[in-house]
């Protein structure tokens, strides 16, 4: 009673871990002090996605502030042109 979905979520698809590279990483400098005491650390290379995808990127205050400032003006401009469409400003006959 699956509903034909036992392919899709019974097996989840990882990433070749062979694509992480430890060198040009912090990880390295790890990798080398432990080495000078005699040790590795086998799982090290589990670590170095961190350092070579989008999470490496530093975020800039330009990055949060536009993050989504574009749909945002979007929104604006269309809740803009609602109101003004449908609750149009009424007009000053002038008089107090």
């Amino acid at each position: 009673m699956g509903h034909g979905h036992e392919h899709r979520h019974g097996k989840v698809e990882l990433p070749d871990y062979k694509q992480w590279k430890i060198e040009g990483t912090p990880l390295e400098d790890i990798q080398e002090r432990l080495a000078r005491r005699g040790l590795r650390d086998p799982w090290l290379r589990n670590e170095a996605w961190k350092y070579m995808t989008e999470y490496a990127k530093p975020v800039t205050y330009l990055n949060v502030l536009g993050k989504g400032f574009k749909w945002g003006f979007a929104a604006f401009v269309v809740a803009l042109a609602v109101e003004y469409t449908f609750f149009p400003p009424k007009k000053a006959d002038g008089h107090h």
